[in-house]
Protein backbone atom coordinates (compact mmCIF):
# COMPACT_ATOMS: atom_id res chain seq x y z
CA UNK A 1 0.00 0.00 0.00
CA UNK A 2 1.51 3.51 -0.68
CA UNK A 3 0.34 6.33 1.49
CA UNK A 4 1.20 9.76 -0.35
CA UNK A 5 2.15 12.32 2.95
CA UNK A 6 0.15 15.86 1.70
CA UNK A 7 2.59 18.91 1.16
CA UNK A 8 2.21 21.04 4.44
CA UNK A 9 4.01 24.38 5.18
CA UNK A 10 6.52 23.87 7.61
CA UNK A 11 5.07 24.16 11.58
CA UNK A 12 2.02 25.37 10.63
CA UNK A 13 -1.23 24.70 13.55
CA UNK A 14 -3.97 23.27 13.70
CA UNK A 15 -5.91 22.44 16.99
CA UNK A 16 -9.18 19.95 18.08
CA UNK A 17 -11.08 21.21 21.35
CA UNK A 18 -13.72 18.40 22.30
CA UNK A 19 -16.32 20.43 24.76
CA UNK A 20 -18.80 18.72 27.08
CA UNK A 21 -22.18 20.32 27.37
CA UNK A 22 -24.10 20.15 30.61
CA UNK A 23 -26.66 21.82 32.49
CA UNK A 24 -26.48 24.76 33.69
CA UNK A 25 -27.78 24.01 37.27
CA UNK A 26 -27.16 20.42 37.59
CA UNK A 27 -23.60 19.96 35.94
CA UNK A 28 -25.22 16.54 34.36
CA UNK A 29 -24.62 16.22 30.66
CA UNK A 30 -27.02 16.90 28.29
CA UNK A 31 -27.03 15.57 25.17
CA UNK A 32 -27.91 17.97 23.17
CA UNK A 33 -25.57 18.38 20.52
CA UNK A 34 -27.70 17.68 17.43
CA UNK A 35 -30.33 20.71 18.65
CA UNK A 36 -26.96 22.72 19.30
CA UNK A 37 -25.50 21.95 15.68
CA UNK A 38 -28.20 22.36 14.11
CA UNK A 39 -28.85 25.82 15.96
CA UNK A 40 -25.08 26.60 14.75
CA UNK A 41 -25.57 26.17 10.91
CA UNK A 42 -29.08 28.18 10.75
CA UNK A 43 -27.32 31.27 11.13
CA UNK A 44 -24.97 30.43 8.78
CA UNK A 45 -27.19 31.26 5.64
CA UNK A 46 -24.78 29.74 3.29
CA UNK A 47 -24.62 26.42 4.48
CA UNK A 48 -27.37 23.92 3.74
CA UNK A 49 -29.54 22.38 6.52
CA UNK A 50 -27.53 19.27 5.79
CA UNK A 51 -24.02 21.26 6.00
CA UNK A 52 -22.04 20.42 8.72
CA UNK A 53 -20.15 23.90 10.07
CA UNK A 54 -16.69 23.81 9.33
CA UNK A 55 -15.47 24.83 12.44
CA UNK A 56 -18.07 23.32 14.69
CA UNK A 57 -18.51 19.53 14.31
CA UNK A 58 -19.98 16.28 15.66
CA UNK A 59 -18.52 14.01 17.98
CA UNK A 60 -19.37 10.18 18.89
CA UNK A 61 -21.66 11.51 21.96
CA UNK A 62 -24.69 13.47 22.20
CA UNK A 63 -23.25 15.38 25.14
CA UNK A 64 -19.96 16.57 22.91
CA UNK A 65 -19.33 18.98 20.52
CA UNK A 66 -15.95 19.68 19.05
CA UNK A 67 -14.13 23.21 18.22
CA UNK A 68 -11.41 22.56 14.81
CA UNK A 69 -9.45 25.30 13.95
CA UNK A 70 -8.34 26.09 10.18
CA UNK A 71 -5.03 26.02 9.27
CA UNK A 72 -3.34 28.51 11.75
CA UNK A 73 0.06 30.00 12.09
CA UNK A 74 0.89 30.62 15.52
CA UNK A 75 -0.83 29.63 18.41
CA UNK A 76 -2.41 33.07 19.25
CA UNK A 77 -4.32 32.97 15.51
CA UNK A 78 -5.44 29.27 16.75
CA UNK A 79 -6.81 30.64 20.23
CA UNK A 80 -8.56 33.55 18.40
CA UNK A 81 -10.04 30.93 15.64
CA UNK A 82 -11.43 28.67 18.90
CA UNK A 83 -12.39 31.56 20.51
CA UNK A 84 -14.89 32.71 17.69
CA UNK A 85 -16.40 29.03 17.57
CA UNK A 86 -17.08 28.66 21.38
CA UNK A 87 -18.89 32.24 21.53
CA UNK A 88 -20.80 31.23 18.15
CA UNK A 89 -21.75 27.55 20.15
CA UNK A 90 -23.06 29.90 23.17
CA UNK A 91 -25.05 32.22 20.80
CA UNK A 92 -27.15 28.95 20.89
CA UNK A 93 -26.32 27.28 24.55
CA UNK A 94 -27.26 30.17 26.48
CA UNK A 95 -30.84 30.24 25.68
CA UNK A 96 -31.02 26.86 26.32
CA UNK A 97 -29.71 26.93 29.84
CA UNK A 98 -26.89 24.86 28.64
CA UNK A 99 -22.84 25.10 29.72
CA UNK A 100 -20.10 24.05 28.60
CA UNK A 101 -16.23 22.96 29.98
CA UNK A 102 -13.71 20.68 29.10
CA UNK A 103 -11.77 17.97 31.08
CA UNK A 104 -10.62 14.31 30.61
CA UNK A 105 -13.89 13.31 31.82
CA UNK A 106 -17.18 14.05 33.26
CA UNK A 107 -17.13 13.43 36.96
CA UNK A 108 -20.09 12.12 37.86
CA UNK A 109 -22.50 10.90 35.44
CA UNK A 110 -22.49 7.61 34.63
CA UNK A 111 -20.98 6.78 30.99
CA UNK A 112 -23.21 3.84 29.99
CA UNK A 113 -26.04 6.03 30.18
CA UNK A 114 -24.99 8.55 27.64
CA UNK A 115 -26.23 8.36 24.32
CA UNK A 116 -23.55 8.09 21.25
CA UNK A 117 -24.64 9.85 18.25
CA UNK A 118 -26.66 8.25 14.61
CA UNK A 119 -24.04 7.69 12.59
CA UNK A 120 -22.62 4.36 11.23
CA UNK A 121 -19.30 4.75 11.82
CA UNK A 122 -20.32 4.94 15.47
CA UNK A 123 -23.18 2.60 15.59
CA UNK A 124 -20.07 0.25 14.19
CA UNK A 125 -17.55 1.26 16.82
CA UNK A 126 -20.16 0.63 19.75
CA UNK A 127 -20.90 -2.60 18.34
CA UNK A 128 -17.48 -4.05 17.81
CA UNK A 129 -15.86 -2.62 21.19
CA UNK A 130 -18.95 -3.20 23.51
CA UNK A 131 -18.64 -2.35 27.00
CA UNK A 132 -15.08 -0.26 26.65
CA UNK A 133 -17.24 1.41 23.68
CA UNK A 134 -19.51 2.46 26.33
CA UNK A 135 -16.86 4.08 29.04
CA UNK A 136 -15.64 6.61 25.99
CA UNK A 137 -17.45 9.12 28.03
CA UNK A 138 -14.18 11.45 27.83
CA UNK A 139 -12.44 14.48 26.38
CA UNK A 140 -9.39 15.56 24.82
CA UNK A 141 -7.32 18.41 22.52
CA UNK A 142 -5.41 17.38 19.66
CA UNK A 143 -2.59 19.29 18.13
CA UNK A 144 -1.52 19.33 14.45
CA UNK A 145 1.76 20.13 13.18
CA UNK A 146 2.33 20.55 9.72
CA UNK A 147 5.48 19.02 7.91
CA UNK A 148 7.69 19.40 4.72
CA UNK A 149 8.75 16.45 4.22
CA UNK A 150 7.44 12.97 4.53
CA UNK A 151 10.85 11.62 5.55
CA UNK A 152 10.48 13.68 9.02
CA UNK A 153 7.23 12.17 10.42
CA UNK A 154 8.59 9.35 11.80
CA UNK A 155 11.40 11.00 13.17
CA UNK A 156 9.12 13.28 14.78
CA UNK A 157 6.72 11.16 16.16
CA UNK A 158 9.64 9.33 18.10
CA UNK A 159 10.40 12.44 18.95
CA UNK A 160 7.17 13.71 20.50
CA UNK A 161 6.91 10.17 22.01
CA UNK A 162 9.88 11.23 24.01
CA UNK A 163 7.43 13.76 25.33
CA UNK A 164 4.59 11.64 26.04
CA UNK A 165 4.24 12.27 30.35
CA UNK A 166 4.79 15.71 29.49
CA UNK A 167 1.81 16.30 27.83
CA UNK A 168 0.26 13.64 30.29
CA UNK A 169 1.08 15.08 33.37
CA UNK A 170 0.06 19.01 32.06
CA UNK A 171 -3.20 18.21 31.19
CA UNK A 172 -4.45 15.34 33.20
CA UNK A 173 -8.03 15.90 34.17
CA UNK A 174 -9.61 12.74 34.77
CA UNK A 175 -9.16 11.63 38.18
CA UNK A 176 -12.95 10.77 38.81
CA UNK A 177 -15.21 8.84 36.65
CA UNK A 178 -18.66 7.69 37.37
CA UNK A 179 -18.45 9.68 41.06
CA UNK A 180 -15.46 8.00 42.29
CA UNK A 181 -11.95 9.23 42.69
CA UNK A 182 -10.05 6.33 40.91
CA UNK A 183 -6.80 7.64 41.94
CA UNK A 184 -4.93 8.59 39.02
CA UNK A 185 -4.07 11.72 37.64
CA UNK A 186 -5.86 10.64 33.79
CA UNK A 187 -8.40 8.11 33.75
CA UNK A 188 -8.75 9.02 30.40
CA UNK A 189 -5.13 8.01 29.21
CA UNK A 190 -6.54 4.10 30.60
CA UNK A 191 -9.83 4.01 29.40
CA UNK A 192 -8.99 5.60 25.54
CA UNK A 193 -6.22 2.60 24.85
CA UNK A 194 -8.33 0.15 25.43
CA UNK A 195 -10.05 0.47 21.96
CA UNK A 196 -8.74 -1.46 19.08
CA UNK A 197 -5.42 0.51 17.24
CA UNK A 198 -5.45 3.70 20.34
CA UNK A 199 -2.88 3.83 22.86
CA UNK A 200 0.85 4.21 22.18
CA UNK A 201 1.97 4.11 18.84
CA UNK A 202 4.32 1.92 17.18
CA UNK A 203 7.92 3.31 16.13
CA UNK A 204 8.68 2.35 12.58
CA UNK A 205 11.94 2.61 11.14
CA UNK A 206 10.51 4.00 7.29
CA UNK A 207 7.82 5.26 6.06
CA UNK A 208 7.67 2.14 4.21
CA UNK A 209 7.19 -0.48 7.02
CA UNK A 210 4.04 2.13 8.16
CA UNK A 211 2.47 1.50 4.89
CA UNK A 212 3.11 -2.44 5.02
CA UNK A 213 1.39 -1.81 9.12
CA UNK A 214 -1.50 -0.11 7.27
CA UNK A 215 -2.12 -2.60 4.47
CA UNK A 216 -2.02 -5.54 7.43
CA UNK A 217 -4.39 -3.83 9.40
CA UNK A 218 -7.08 -3.23 6.05
CA UNK A 219 -5.97 -7.16 5.09
CA UNK A 220 -7.23 -8.33 8.22
CA UNK A 221 -10.33 -6.07 8.76
CA UNK A 222 -8.72 -4.06 11.48
CA UNK A 223 -9.74 -1.02 9.72
CA UNK A 224 -12.11 0.47 7.41
CA UNK A 225 -10.35 3.84 6.40
CA UNK A 226 -6.57 5.56 7.90
CA UNK A 227 -8.71 7.52 10.45
CA UNK A 228 -9.48 4.42 12.84
CA UNK A 229 -6.21 3.97 13.91
CA UNK A 230 -6.72 6.26 16.96
CA UNK A 231 -2.85 6.05 18.47
CA UNK A 232 -1.77 8.88 21.14
CA UNK A 233 0.67 10.72 18.71
CA UNK A 234 0.35 10.20 14.79
CA UNK A 235 0.73 11.03 11.40
CA UNK A 236 -2.21 12.69 9.42
CA UNK A 237 -1.04 12.03 5.58
CA UNK A 238 -4.19 13.69 4.05
CA UNK A 239 -3.54 17.30 5.94
CA UNK A 240 0.52 16.71 5.74
CA UNK A 241 0.24 16.72 9.86
CA UNK A 242 1.84 15.00 12.88
CA UNK A 243 -1.22 14.77 15.28
CA UNK A 244 -0.92 15.13 19.25
CA UNK A 245 -3.66 13.29 20.82
CA UNK A 246 -2.23 12.63 24.02
CA UNK A 247 -3.77 14.81 26.49
CA UNK A 248 -6.84 15.46 28.05
CA UNK A 249 -9.66 17.98 27.44
CA UNK A 250 -8.05 21.04 28.70
CA UNK A 251 -10.37 23.53 30.93
CA UNK A 252 -9.63 27.32 29.23
CA UNK A 253 -8.37 28.38 26.47
CA UNK A 254 -5.31 29.88 27.98
CA UNK A 255 -4.27 26.26 27.84
CA UNK A 256 -5.31 25.00 24.74
CA UNK A 257 -2.58 27.63 23.65
CA UNK A 258 0.00 26.70 25.78
CA UNK A 259 -0.08 22.74 24.95
CA UNK A 260 -0.32 23.97 21.33
CA UNK A 261 2.94 26.47 21.89
CA UNK A 262 4.76 23.63 23.53
CA UNK A 263 3.56 20.64 20.25
CA UNK A 264 4.75 23.55 18.00
CA UNK A 265 7.69 24.27 19.35
CA UNK A 266 8.93 20.78 19.74
CA UNK A 267 8.06 19.78 16.43
CA UNK A 268 10.04 22.75 15.07
CA UNK A 269 12.91 21.95 17.05
CA UNK A 270 12.52 18.14 15.52
CA UNK A 271 12.16 19.63 12.04
CA UNK A 272 15.55 21.35 12.58
CA UNK A 273 17.49 19.16 13.34
CA UNK A 274 16.05 16.77 10.91
CA UNK A 275 17.14 19.45 8.41
CA UNK A 276 20.37 19.85 9.87
CA UNK A 277 21.31 16.25 9.31
CA UNK A 278 20.71 15.17 12.95
CA UNK A 279 19.00 12.37 14.41
CA UNK A 280 16.38 12.09 17.44
CA UNK A 281 17.17 9.56 20.03
CA UNK A 282 14.45 7.04 21.26
CA UNK A 283 13.84 5.26 23.85
CA UNK A 284 12.67 1.45 24.65
CA UNK A 285 8.99 0.90 24.46
CA UNK A 286 9.14 -0.18 27.65
CA UNK A 287 10.33 2.95 28.65
CA UNK A 288 7.91 5.18 26.97
CA UNK A 289 5.03 2.39 28.28
CA UNK A 290 5.89 3.26 32.05
CA UNK A 291 6.03 6.83 31.64
CA UNK A 292 2.70 7.19 30.35
CA UNK A 293 1.40 4.87 33.20
CA UNK A 294 3.24 7.08 35.67
CA UNK A 295 2.09 9.72 34.19
CA UNK A 296 -1.28 8.95 34.10
CA UNK A 297 -0.85 7.98 37.54
CA UNK A 298 1.16 10.22 39.29
CA UNK A 299 0.52 13.42 36.96
CA UNK A 300 2.49 16.57 37.64
CA UNK A 301 4.41 14.50 40.75
CA UNK A 302 5.43 11.83 37.73
CA UNK A 303 9.04 10.85 38.47
CA UNK A 304 9.66 10.08 34.48
CA UNK A 305 12.44 7.92 32.29
CA UNK A 306 14.46 10.24 30.33
CA UNK A 307 16.80 7.76 27.98
CA UNK A 308 17.55 4.68 26.97
CA UNK A 309 20.05 5.00 29.53
CA UNK A 310 17.24 5.08 32.56
CA UNK A 311 18.07 8.58 33.94
CA UNK A 312 15.31 10.20 35.61
CA UNK A 313 13.40 13.22 36.55
CA UNK A 314 11.14 15.09 38.32
CA UNK A 315 8.30 15.96 35.03
CA UNK A 316 7.65 19.07 36.26
CA UNK A 317 11.85 20.06 36.48
CA UNK A 318 12.38 18.10 33.29
CA UNK A 319 9.63 20.60 31.66
CA UNK A 320 11.15 23.99 33.12
CA UNK A 321 14.26 22.89 31.94
CA UNK A 322 12.45 22.31 28.15
CA UNK A 323 10.88 25.71 28.18
CA UNK A 324 14.09 27.19 28.52
CA UNK A 325 15.52 25.65 25.37
CA UNK A 326 12.68 26.11 23.54
CA UNK A 327 12.56 29.93 23.94
CA UNK A 328 14.53 31.01 20.68
CA UNK A 329 12.35 28.50 19.05
CA UNK A 330 9.07 29.97 20.33
CA UNK A 331 10.19 33.39 19.59
CA UNK A 332 11.18 32.33 16.04
CA UNK A 333 7.41 30.75 15.60
CA UNK A 334 5.85 34.05 17.35
CA UNK A 335 4.54 32.17 20.67
CA UNK A 336 6.86 33.18 23.24
CA UNK A 337 3.73 34.38 25.57
CA UNK A 338 1.71 31.13 24.91
CA UNK A 339 4.59 29.06 25.91
CA UNK A 340 5.20 30.94 29.39
CA UNK A 341 1.69 29.32 29.89
CA UNK A 342 2.79 26.45 30.21
CA UNK A 343 4.88 27.42 33.39
CA UNK A 344 1.31 28.90 34.64
CA UNK A 345 -0.09 25.32 34.61
CA UNK A 346 3.10 23.84 36.58
CA UNK A 347 2.55 26.87 38.98
CA UNK A 348 -1.22 26.91 39.46
CA UNK A 349 -1.40 22.94 39.13
CA UNK A 350 -2.47 20.35 36.52
CA UNK A 351 -6.79 19.99 35.99
CA UNK A 352 -6.56 17.09 38.05
CA UNK A 353 -5.19 18.90 40.92
CA UNK A 354 -7.57 21.28 40.90
CA UNK A 355 -10.31 19.07 40.56
CA UNK A 356 -9.46 17.64 43.52
CA UNK A 357 -8.91 20.77 45.41
CA UNK A 358 -12.53 21.77 44.77
CA UNK A 359 -13.78 18.85 45.56
CA UNK A 360 -12.29 18.96 49.31
CA UNK A 361 -13.25 22.38 49.72
CA UNK A 362 -16.78 21.00 49.13
CA UNK A 363 -17.42 18.05 51.08
CA UNK A 364 -16.28 15.92 48.02
CA UNK A 365 -19.39 17.80 45.77
CA UNK A 366 -18.21 16.56 42.37
CA UNK A 367 -21.51 19.06 41.04
CA UNK A 368 -18.93 21.77 42.25
CA UNK A 369 -16.18 20.19 40.77
CA UNK A 370 -18.37 20.36 37.06
CA UNK A 371 -19.43 23.84 37.93
CA UNK A 372 -16.05 25.39 38.77
CA UNK A 373 -14.96 23.82 34.85
CA UNK A 374 -17.98 25.90 34.05
CA UNK A 375 -16.72 28.74 35.68
CA UNK A 376 -13.07 28.52 34.06
CA UNK A 377 -13.96 27.97 30.54
CA UNK A 378 -15.94 31.36 30.92
CA UNK A 379 -13.65 33.54 32.72
CA UNK A 380 -10.27 31.87 32.13
CA UNK A 381 -8.25 29.84 34.97
CA UNK A 382 -8.58 30.44 38.64
CA UNK A 383 -5.66 30.92 40.58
Amino acid sequence: MKIDFASSRQSTLGVEWELALVDGKTGELASVANEVLRGVVDRHPELNEDDEHPHIKQELLLNTVELVTGICETAAEAKEDLSRSLAAVREITDPMGVELFCAGSHPFSPPQLQPVTDKARYAKLIDRTQWWGRQMVIYGVHVHVGLDRRSKVLPVLDGLVNYFPHFQALSASSPFWGGEDTGYASQRALMFQQLPTAGLPFQFPSWEEYESYVQDMFTTGVIDTLSEIRWDIRPVPNLGTIEMRICDGLATLEEVGAIAALTQCLVDEFSTILDNGGSIPTMPPWHVQENKWRAARYGMDAIIILDAAGKEQLVTDHLLETLNRLEPVAAKLRCSDELADVEKIIRRGAGYQRQRRVAAEHGGDLQAVVLDLVKQMRNGPTA
